[in-house]
This record gives structure tokens, C-alpha cells and sequence, in this order.
């Protein structure tokens, strides 16, 4: 055992923050203690009503704590990230960079051999590595080509 999940598993990722806007605010609150509403919205991109949305959603699932107070007299809402909530989206990151190390894994290692049985007699290789140059122009139809006519 190398501590891997074994083949056919991986990590999960967390559907709670699996949304953009949802991992975004995750993401934002994650850089610091506590953060005025206003300000998550504008550094997250999103509208009063999605943040106000997302922000229950998140309370909901024990990751983010919402706290109202007031500045003088007007009403402020405040957000924070709980612990909860920061060891959710370090495992959701971590399920992130596992898909995406197992996937370059997996495309590095298939065999750069010729697939002939693409077109007529033409090999093509099965995997073009980044920087090798093409072999062969391809032939598809309507591109122009006499073949076939």
C-alpha cells in the first residue's frame, strides 16, 4: 500500500462546494477571519440576491458562520469560513488535484504507437505528445478534397 486510493477510487468531491459560486466564496472567506458581505460580493463577482443564496446554502451545510450587526445605524452582515468549512475545501482541492494528476498520469502513459486503422492506410499516432510535430495532413469530408469524387 502507498497510501493512494486504490484504482477505480479517489477522492470525492465535496458537492456542497463543487459549484463555482459556491466554491468561490468558499475559496474568498478561506484568505481571512471574517468578511463584511459587500466585500465577498464584489471580490466574488456575484449579485446581493446569488451571495445572499449562497451564503444560507453554505450556513446550511455547518461551512459558513453569518453574523449581523450594525455600523451606526446601518445594518451590516458579516461572513467566516468555519473549520468545518476550511477542511472541506482543503479536501475538495485535494480531490481537484487528484483528478487532474491521475488524467495527465493516464495521458502520459498511453502508448504513442500508430493507429492504423484510421482512413484509408493512414497511420496516425495514437497520442501526439505537446510539441511533436504532426504526421500526415488528414482528409475529412467536405474539407475540400477531390477524394471520394
Amino acid at each position: 500500500m502507498n497510501g493512494d486510493p486504490p484504482r477505480g477510487e479517489r477522492a470525492a468531491l465535496d458537492e456542497t462546494i463543487h459549484n463555482p459560486t459556491r466554491l468561490a466564496v468558499v475559496a474568498f472567506l478561506s484568505a481571512c477571519d471574517e468578511a463584511e458581505f459587500a466585500t465577498v460580493r464584489d471580490g466574488c463577482q456575484v449579485s446581493d440576491s446569488v451571495l445572499s443564496k449562497t451564503a444560507s446554502a453554505l450556513e446550511a451545510a455547518g461551512y459558513v458562520d453569518v453574523r449581523k450587526g450594525h455600523v451606526g445605524k446601518r445594518p451590516r452582515t458579516w461572513l467566516s469560513l468555519t473549520p468545518v468549512g476550511q477542511e472541506a475545501l482543503a479536501q475538495h482541492i485535494a480531490a481537484l488535484q487528484d483528478i487532474v494528476a491521475t488524467a495527465r498520469s493516464a495521458g502520459a502513459g498511453v502508448d504513442t504507437g500508430t493507429d492504423v486503422s484510421v482512413g484509408a492506410g493512414a497511420q496516425e499516432p495514437v497520442v501526439r505528445r505537446r510539441g511533436e510535430p504532426r504526421t500526415g495532413a488528414r482528409t475529412t469530408p467536405g474539407d475540400g478534397s477531390s477524394e471520394g469524387r
